[in-house]
């Protein structure tokens, strides 16, 4: 089986041409929107600025709300500063982790953790948490999406809140097609969306946060077939509430294609 005329939705990026080819070989209708770029690790200042200050003593508190984010975070610091410079200073504060992923690099790191934030892990999960901490001067780690949520309610126990925006990826020069894919998305006009990657889908989600369309693209992608390439991209899917309709036998580009085409019909069906 085929597309057969499917709308397909691509954030790919590097291999856009590639992929934008496999679906129509398919029999799909591609649009594919590049969705983020490579940011050299050493070209993150808001990073440098905050270890500038974590060094200098200023915080007594860090929230680490995700593994990935604190791995590159400490790999962003070993650019300037000697390996393990990060967790010494760490070990000098109050270490909040949201879940086991940053849990499980803080033990790797012979980092105490103070609070340990239940599940599901949100902002409220969070705030719940640390609610009778002493501590006020407080770093957050983010990932991808902020919290804007987190950051108000902290503050309003009137905490001293400095965001510490972590990125190896960034949004494309052109975010044109990406806000084009947005609204599209937001109008009901994709049968299927693929992701190649995890970092496509909080790039997505600030678009349409930055396009007041968030809730639509959301009902969208539950309505449509959501093929994802494998078990990380997945996961990333579903700690942002969206659902995962398939995954290939072999997470690669190709497999996805072909292999969503087969299915796809099918999986489309079943959610009419």
């Amino acid at each position: 089986m085929q597309f057969d005329g499917l709308r397909v939705l691509s954030l790919e990026s590097r291999r856009s041409a590639e992929i934008e080819k496999l679906i129509r070989a398919r029999g799909g209708e591609p649009f594919v929107a590049p969705s983020m770029r490579e940011i050299p690790l050493q070209d993150n200042p808001e990073a440098f600025a905050f270890a500038t200050r974590l060094f200098a003593g200023e915080f007594d508190m860090m929230i680490l709300l995700t593994g990935v984010g604190s791995r590159l975070l400490n790999q962003i610091l070993e650019t300037r500063y000697p390996a393990g410079s990060f967790a010494d200073a760490l070990r000098k504060l109050a270490v909040v982790v949201r879940g086991s992923k940053p849990m499980a690099v803080m033990r790797e790191w012979d980092v105490p953790v103070a609070v340990s934030v239940p599940e599901p892990n949100t902002w409220r999960e969070i705030l719940a948490a640390t609610e009778a901490r002493p501590e006020r001067k407080i770093a957050v780690q983010e990932y991808g999406r902020s919290s804007p949520e987190l950051l108000e309610g902290l503050r309003a126990r009137g905490a001293q809140v400095t965001t510490v925006p972590v990125y190896q990826w960034d949004l494309p020069e052109d975010i044109g097609p990406l806000r084009e894919a947005v609204r599209r998305l937001a109008a009901g006009q994709f049968d299927v969306a693929m992701f190649t990657t995890s970092i496509q889908i909080p790039h997505l989600l600030r678009i349409a946060a930055e396009e007041s369309v968030e809730d639509q693209v959301r009902t969208a992608l539950r309505r449509m077939v959501v093929a994802s390439v494998g078990p990380t991209t997945s996961e990333t899917l579903r700690e942002n509430g969206l659902p995962v309709d398939f995954e290939p036998s072999h997470p690669k580009m190709g497999f996805l294609v072909n292999e969503t085409a087969q299915r796809a019909r099918e999986i489309l069906q079943s959610k009419q």
